[in-house]
């Protein structure tokens, strides 16, 4: 997501090319608006006071042999995807046509091999887990995470941003994720100035090794100021280091560069730092969590990228024009953030809904802090009621407008992982059931095609040329 901390940029709903449904394994001060995004610079500089200093060296994991090599798998064009690869423990082909979205009170246990099973789990665990789809990027190199649910949490609103929420709130929302079969956690040093980073730790500490989830991270909106020259090989470094110690780890899963100045995409130093500091062993891997179309095909076309995190919605469809495509024919994981419209597409809200005044929703509607696409997409609020209430007519019978929308966009070829973000743990199950598919095919299509009508009617004049 895109959040900034005096300036963040992250995806709120919480902000590759796979095989179609494949399986496997401190609160700031209200009036500080730096609170998901870019704070003051510290007294010590522009990467702040944690630059690392008498960390050890990151030692390299030493993979068992049977994760060390893990080929790519072709095409399998009548699915729209790349085959998956085989080798992988956890990933599965689908058997047969995806479940119904379910109540996710009622016990459904998501398949770990096959999305239409209801009583499968994970091996290791026996708990569920929601199909899973590669970074293949990541599993080529035997990464220890490569692999995400369909559905992941993005967790800016356990940081900042989005009112109030209390750590037993966050950890709740995280542990009803993790039960919900999620696998995939997004999260940036800025959400909340590193709480959201830390909340994650701690849920995580104690969990047996088979059920940590992959846990994405986001750096490089501490910059002060907020221009690529900050970008320096120290700072990369000190950023790093610091959600290393935030989120108590020697190796990141992955590390995406939070939206940064457009220049930095150009500048070969930034990715020389970020793959010295992938064959350091501080990071398995890094992406780009991008605003526009353009920037995330420029990080596409460089070699050492193996995700790019960007926002995809029913208000939001230019990326299916260029991006998905050209991620999915680069083997690029896609991690699609503010997948409801910063909770317009809950349908919820009327004409007379207000939020709190730290929530980024009413100090950032035209874009005073941070970029306007991250506050509802960018779609004036009128305009978004709107378009929820043509939505809401073309809903299949007994799906709510949450999870058919982030269904249609894990349905969407090249998507690896969509992360809606919850305040409490029913938002968070809710959100996971999306994973399970849709009742028919006809419930699917006639919804996408509802989808592309409204876009077409009433945002793709405001929208399409923007981002």
């Amino acid at each position: 997501m895109a959040a900034r901390h005096a300036g963040v940029v992250a995806d709120p709903d919480l902000r590759c090319r796979a095989g179609p449904g494949a399986v496997v394994r401190g609160r700031r001060d209200p009036a500080d608006r730096a609170g998901g995004h870019r704070r003051p610079a510290d007294p010590s500089g522009p990467a702040g006071p944690d630059r690392g200093a008498g960390r050890p060296p990151a030692r390299r994991r030493v993979l068992p042999a049977h994760r060390a090599d893990r080929g790519r798998g072709g095409r399998d064009r009548s699915a729209g995807r790349p085959a998956q690869a085989a080798a992988h423990p956890l990933i599965r082909p689908p058997r047969r046509p995806a479940a119904r979205l379910a109540d996710p009170d009622r016990g459904y246990r998501p398949s770990v091999t096959d999305a239409a099973d209801p009583t499968a789990a994970h091996p290791a665990t026996d708990r569920p887990v929601l199909p899973q789809r590669p970074f293949p990027r990541l599993l080529a190199r035997g990464a220890d995470h490569a692999v995400a649910s369909v559905v992941g949490l993005g967790c800016w609103q356990l940081g900042a941003d989005w009112g109030e929420v209390s750590e037993d709130d966050a950890l709740g929302v995280l542990r009803a994720a993790l039960e919900s079969g999620v696998t995939f956690f997004d999260t940036a040093d800025v959400y909340g100035d590193g709480r959201s980073e830390q909340l994650i730790a701690r849920f995580v500490r104690d969990l047996p090794a088979a059920d940590r989830p992959m846990i994405a991270t986001k750096v490089g909106r501490r910059a002060d100021p907020f221009v690529a020259e900050t970008y320096t090989d120290a700072n990369l470094r000190a950023w790093v280091d610091r959600s290393r110690r935030n989120l108590d780890v020697e190796t990141l899963d992955l590390v995406q560069l939070h939206c940064p100045p457009p220049a930095v995409y150009s500048d070969d130093a930034v990715f020389d730092t970020m793959d010295s500091l992938q064959a350091e062993g501080a990071l398995a891997g890094y992406g780009v969590s991008v605003e526009t179309c353009e920037e995330a095909l420029t990080a596409i076309a460089r070699p050492g990228v193996v995700s790019v995190q960007i926002i995809v919605n029913a208000f939001r469809l230019k990326p299916l024009d260029e991006v998905l495509p050209a991620a999915a024919a680069a083997g690029i994981g896609v991690i699609a953030r503010v997948p409801l419209a910063s909770g317009l597409l809950s349908g919820k809200y009327t004409a007379d809904t207000t939020f709190a005044a730290d929530d980024h929703r009413s100090y950032n509607r035209n874009g005073e802090a941070f970029d306007v696409g991250e506050t509802f997409s960018g779609v004036d609020f009128a305009t978004g009621l709107a378009a929820v209430a043509d939505l809401q007519r073309a809903l299949p019978d007994g799906v709510p407008l949450p999870q058919a929308a982030l269904r249609w966009i894990v349905d969407q070829p090249g998507i690896t992982t969509v992360i809606p973000g919850a305040r409490n743990p029913r938002q968070a199950k809710s959100n996971a059931a999306a994973g399970r598919g849709w009742a028919t095919d006809g419930d699917s299509g006639r919804f996408d095609e509802a989808v592309h009508r409204v876009y077409d009617e009433r945002l793709r004049a405001q929208i399409h040329p923007r981002w």
